[in-house]
């Protein structure tokens, strides 16, 4: 059983867990987890750790500035900041290229950001969407967080960003808080991690390559020589 680290592009539909799931099927391995959840819905990098040696690297990945490719629709807010919640607020207003534009400007190097209530992170103990889920809002501290925003393209009501963002940021919260921005409303209908850390869509494998009978992850994964060199790890320093 060869330990290591397992590039895989996340369906939408499939839980971060699931993969785990699937992978100590394949590898007999317990010790299996990866270095940042993406939400069902969402796709893309997922930095799978492969045994202990690479389970106790999580935090240097889960540290790393990642990259996404986000879709925004206009028009609605949802209770949790994507397609999968209930919506809160609708508004009519159509904003215009020009006006995206200069709210975008808005939206970029170091910013505070209220965490969501629709969000793993604790709060006196217990997460904050369990409290959600009772119906519950408490006051949240803003995080420092660091972005860069791209528009890709805008037709409406979609609005398709690049997102360069730092540890903690929350994509489903700056499209909350766009649409806020632009009066209009927004949420989350696409999510794509394109990149996290030095690791990149391009490098990762699909479900049905990993869930193929005949597929040996062996032959697929990274390691390192050291804990130390988990800092500056490359697929192009990797073996």
């Amino acid at each position: 059983m060869k330990e290591g680290i397992l590039l895989i592009n996340k369906p939408a539909g499939k839980t971060s867990f699931f993969l785990v799931n699937v992978l100590r099927r394949i590898t007999k391995i317990k010790k299996i987890g990866h270095a940042g959840t993406l939400d069902p819905f969402a796709t893309g990098v997922m930095i799978m750790l492969i045994g202990k040696n690479y389970t106790r690297l999580q935090p240097t990945f889960l540290n790393s500035d990642k990259e996404y490719t986000a879709t925004l629709k206009f028009g609605e807010e949802t209770d949790t900041g994507d397609l999968e919640g209930a919506t809160t607020h609708t508004s009519e207003t159509i904003p215009t290229l020009e006006q995206i534009e200069t709210v975008l400007k808005t939206f970029q190097g170091e910013l505070l950001q209220v965490p969501p209530m629709y969000s793993a992170k604790k709060v006196g103990g217990k997460k904050l969407y369990e409290l959600a889920r009772q119906g519950k809002t408490i006051e949240r501290e803003p995080k420092k967080i660091r972005i860069t925003t791209t528009l890709l393209s805008y037709e409406y009501p979609h609005l398709k960003i690049h997102v360069a963002a730092s540890k903690g940021t929350y994509i489903r919260q700056l499209a909350v808080d766009i649409g806020k921005a632009l009066n209009c409303f927004a949420h989350l209908t696409e999510l794509q991690r394109t990149k996290s850390g030095n690791f990149s869509l391009q490098n990762c494998l699909d479900l049905d390559q990993i869930q193929n009978p005949d597929f040996q992850y062996e032959n697929h994964l990274y390691t390192c020589k050291s804990p130390e060199a988990s800092q500056h790890l490359t697929t192009a320093n990797l073996k």
